[in-house]
């Protein structure tokens, strides 16, 4: 006969309570904290970096200038003696629906007549034909007054990091709606709702040299100050206005075939 086995559990009841377990443990302990620090800190800088780049792609899809219209404007002695070209652009300009504020002394404006590009900057910026080291950029005798800019723009020089015409370095501004007074011409931010004429001098050498008196309501007497562009009739003309963030704007346009006896010419849209 075989012998009855019986099966019998031992209880272990004993465990590992040395000083090696403990410093096992805290170094468990110490890796799971540096592991978690190290998470916590990634997940703030990733945080940080999409806020920032949401911000920045906020700004580039919202911050859009829009031109409404263009009208060029012809120097004359009179309503019947007057110049052979365009010699001022007038652009009314607003901000799209949505759009966040612009300064629009960081906006550069950019317009060919597919002979002559002329780069311009607002008239009252101190930085960008400033002498090295200097905030001498802006258009001497520069003012708190829009009318008066505007004569300096069309018949003077500046020096600056050189001597040049104002009406190929530079363009002017004038409000023509601003509810909350936040618009001036040292420190011209466009809000949305607000609307604002661009000056941008088209004179030609023609222009020039048939010494006008008056440009729009602007006394020129003085003598005006070419740009270098020639508004002749059919001329085809590109004008891009970029911000300093956001899309840029752009406004092309083909003068008509004649201006006839016009002194104010509908171009755009």
């Amino acid at each position: 006969m075989k012998a009855n086995k019986t099966l019998h559990l031992n209880k272990n009841t004993r465990a590992q309570v040395g000083i090696g377990t403990l410093i096992i443990f805290i170094a468990m302990v110490l890796v799971a904290a540096v592991a978690a620090a190290v998470l916590i800190q990634t997940s703030g800088t990733l945080q940080q970096k999409a806020q920032s780049t949401g911000k920045q792609a906020t700004q580039e899809v919202s911050s859009n200038l829009m031109v409404k219209t263009i009208e060029g404007v012809r120097a004359k002695d009179s309503s019947t003696v007057m110049s052979s070209t365009i010699d001022l652009l007038k652009l009314k300009v607003g901000l799209n629906v949505g759009s966040s504020p612009v300064d629009v002394n960081q906006v550069v404006i950019s317009i060919t007549d597919g002979t002559t590009a002329n780069n311009l900057v607002y008239a009252g910026n101190t930085k960008s034909y400033a002498t090295t080291g200097q905030d001498n950029g802006d258009m001497d005798n520069f003012g708190s007054t829009a009318s008066t800019n505007l004569q300096y723009l069309l018949t003077a020089n500046t020096t600056a990091s050189s001597t040049f015409n104002n009406s190929d370095h530079y363009y002017t501004v004038e409000k023509i709606r601003d509810e909350d007074s936040s618009f001036s011409q040292s420190n011209p931010v466009m809000n949305t709702g607000d609307l604002i004429t661009v000056y941008i001098a088209t004179t030609s050498d023609t222009a020039v040299s048939g010494t006008y008196d008056y440009l729009g309501s602007t006394t020129v007497t003085s003598g005006l100050k070419t740009s270098g562009l020639n508004l002749v009739p059919r001329t085809t003309v590109n004008i891009v206005l970029t911000p300093e963030s956001g899309a840029a704007t752009t406004a092309d346009f083909v003068a008509p075939s004649s201006y006839g006896v016009k002194e104010t010419v509908q171009l755009y849209p």
